[in-house]
């Protein structure tokens, strides 16, 4: 809280640090008493003290009570509580120096004391310090000395610097003539090369380590251009360095090459300095290191390579193991369906077809969670309260632990909306949940937490920017990770359960989601202590987002009314273009398919009456799904739009919230979900207002 201001009353006056303790120290149990008390000749030297920019201080009264200024406490240091106590008590160490000074005071006479040495004790161990004081009596109306006033500068600074400079100067013509013999022996010995050159880079003097580094002698040197043996790769740069110091500024670390005599060029480490019309110049051999450095940072390319092999690896190992026995449940499936038929025996295909979809949903699940933790899938976010997201999975989430796991969990008040994608969140949340409840195969508890969290300098460290964040944590009771497990928990395929019991994607998932969501995810573990997973998201300003309507997945040989309209289809991989195809024209749709962007536009440039858009994200022929997608809505304000995506290039799709009129399905994804998903487009809003029938791109619109 800050100190308040002080009022015309207050004694005594001003804002000074001073002034402050002053009023804030109980004078009512000291010796002098209260301020109100105290004579008026007092009070106005102590108001003139703490409005001085000189150091000052007071002895007052038979007690000699030590008073000062702002400027006088540098001096005390670290002395305990000095203000209020006996002078004599403070500079107890000094003060059979300064008592004569002082009791002179007392008696009425002014004295002036000049860089009086003294051996202080003030930062816990004796100092020599010299001060010059000038002490002062203070006297009340009638004459009498009740005070004294000493305005102090302290001279060790100036002091010691007199002594330096005595000694230095008493050494001064020994010192040139040694340091002149010593520059002479430099010259002659040092095996780094020696330059004087004019500005212009024509060369005055060189030292004998131009012959012995580079081969040319001090005759071949003199008078030629050094330029003349840079490197032409390194020259424009060196000159463009000479331009500089012919300018007056010092060259402190450039390297370049320099030509030895017998053609071969050495790697120089130069430092320069201008002066007197001309230049001096250091150049160091730095070939070696040069080469080492190379050297080292190919090792280091090469081990970086040997990681990420190491890391693709693992990732491609356990894909495939995953894959394998997911193609072969489909293989499998598919060639057993191909006997029954041939035999005839068509009743008993349906537990294969099952199978068979089976393997490919579990598939379709671990290409989403290789997305989630490669922060590519495709997010539909929306501002979210967390408080009702959680305690609308509440049931399910104590379902899935059991009975023997108790699930505690409350509402945050006050919590900030968060933008992100709810659905996929859900799962996240659910797959802590599931690894916390495989931690405590005894039972336990797992806390729900939501809260608020303001990020400034410690953002850096979880590599957010600083700002807003809505943090949920899911904390267990379980067995806990000792810290080599912690630092690879977000690893794929990475697990310690064991083998059948997970596929170790659960928490790379979890963590890529966050991250491409904008958030983080940490991990407070230790073994026997449980753990602690904290998603922290970021905050959003806007208002709760409206969940779209419901569509019914209707299957594709339910019985019900047939679709009406026109869809052009534009997907550039022919089976399933061929299968979006035939289940749109099997629900009564009229529709025409186009392999790549452009030919797609050009179609939407005529008059042929189209109602719905399905493209893919990624086509080829320089045109994506998104840019096709915002050309053929400008064109026709009335169309929807489908995306179809399996690669989730959120970069194509935009980082906007997709327009009314718009939806995205991620592949693969069964033929009931993509006839719900345009059912839903076809009896949902249109993109944007009627603008009147189709114009070619470029024409007049019509109004």
């Amino acid at each position: 809280m800050p100190t308040p201001a002080p009022t015309p009353d207050d004694f005594p006056a001003g804002d000074s640090r001073m002034a402050a303790e002053f009023r804030a120290f109980d004078w009512s149990t000291h010796v002098l008493g209260p301020t109100a008390g105290w004579p008026v000749v007092l009070r106005v030297a102590v108001n003139m003290m703490l409005a001085s920019s000189f150091p000052q201080c007071m002895a007052w009264g038979p007690q000699r009570t030590l008073l000062y200024n702002d400027a006088y406490r540098p001096m005390l240091g670290n002395k305990p509580a000095p203000l209020g106590k006996p002078i004599d008590e403070v500079w107890a160490e000094v003060w059979p120096d300064i008592r004569p000074l002082l009791e002179r005071a007392y008696a009425g006479e002014a004295t002036f004391v000049e860089d009086l040495p003294l051996v202080v004790e003030r930062h816990g161990r004796p100092e020599q310090a010299w001060f010059t004081f000038c002490y002062s009596p203070v006297r009340d109306e009638r004459g009498q000395v009740l005070g004294m006033l000493d305005t102090a500068l302290e001279t060790t600074g100036k002091m010691l610097a007199e002594q330096r400079l005595t000694e230095a100067a008493a050494s001064l013509e020994r010192q040139v003539a040694e340091r002149t013999a010593d520059r002479n022996r430099l010259w002659q010995l040092s095996s780094d090369l020696m330059l004087v050159a004019r500005l212009d880079g024509v060369v005055l003097a060189v030292n004998p380590a131009w012959t012995q580094l580079l081969g040319w002698r001090e005759d071949e040197t003199l008078g030629a251009d050094v330029m003349q043996l840079v490197h032409d790769d390194d020259r424009q740069a060196s000159l463009a360095q000479l331009q500089q110091l012919a300018q007056g500024h010092a060259l402190h670390r450039f390297d370049n090459r320099m030509r030895h005599r017998d053609g071969s060029y050495r790697w120089i480490s130069w430092t320069a300095t201008p002066g007197d019309g001309a230049l001096s110049a250091v150049g160091r051999d730095v070939t070696a290191e040069r080469e080492q450095a190379d050297a080292l940072r190919r090792t280091e390319e090469m081990l970086r390579h040997s990681q990420k092999m190491e890391a693709v690896g693992q990732l491609t190992g356990g894909l495939a193991h995953d894959f394998n026995n997911l193609l072969q449940g489909i293989t499998g499936s598919l060639q057993l369906m191909e006997r029954l038929i041939d035999r005839g025996r068509h009743g008993e295909l349906g537990r294969y077809i099952t199978s068979a979809r089976g393997a490919a949903r579990r598939a379709a699940t671990l290409t989403h969670r290789l997305l989630a933790f490669s922060r590519r899938q495709t997010l539909a976010p929306r501002p979210t309260d967390l408080n009702e997201l959680v305690a609308g999975m509440e049931e399910l989430i104590h379902r899935s632990l059991g009975p023997g796991i108790e699930l505690q969990h409350a509402p945050a008040p006050g919590l900030w909306l968060t933008r992100v994608d709810a659905d996929q969140l859900e799962s996240a949340l659910l797959n802590l949940c599931i690894n916390a409840r495989d931690a405590m195969p005894d039972g336990g508890r797992l806390q729900l937490t939501l809260a608020n969290l303001q990020l400034a300098d410690e953002a850096a460290a979880l590599d957010l920017p600083a700002g807003d964040y809505v943090a949920l944590s899911v904390t267990d009771t379980g067995t806990g990770m000792p810290p080599e497990v912690v630092a690879r928990a977000f690893d794929p395929f990475f697990t310690t359960k064991p083998i059948g019991r997970g596929t170790g994607l659960g928490l790379s998932m979890v963590y890529g989601f966050a991250r491409q969501s904008g958030g983080q995810v940490q991990i407070d573990s230790a073994p026997g202590q449980g753990t602690t997973v904290r998603i922290l998201l970021p905050r959003s300003n806007a208002s709760v987002a409206q969940p779209a309507p419901a569509v019914a997945a209707s299957s594709t040989h339910a019985a019900g009314p047939k679709l009406d309209g026109q869809a052009l289809v534009v997907e550039d991989n022919a089976e399933v273009r061929m299968l979006v195809v035939e289940a749109l024209r099997e629900q009564g749709l009229t529709v025409t398919a186009m392999e790549d962007g452009p030919r797609a536009l050009g179609l939407l440039q005529t008059e042929q009456p189209f109602d719905l858009l399905v493209t893919d994200v990624g086509l080829p022929g320089g045109l994506n799904g998104r840019q096709l997608a915002d050309a053929a809505v400008a064109l026709r304000p009335r169309l929807r739009v489908l995306f179809i995506t399996g690669y989730a290039d959120n970069a194509a799709l935009g980082a906007a919230d997709l327009a009314a009129g718009m939806d995205v399905l991620v592949k693969p994804f069964t033929l009931e979900a993509l006839l719900a998903r345009v059912k839903g487009l076809l009896e949902g809003p249109t993109a944007g207002p009627p603008q009147g029938r189709a114009r070619p791109l470029g024409g007049p619109r019509t109004q």
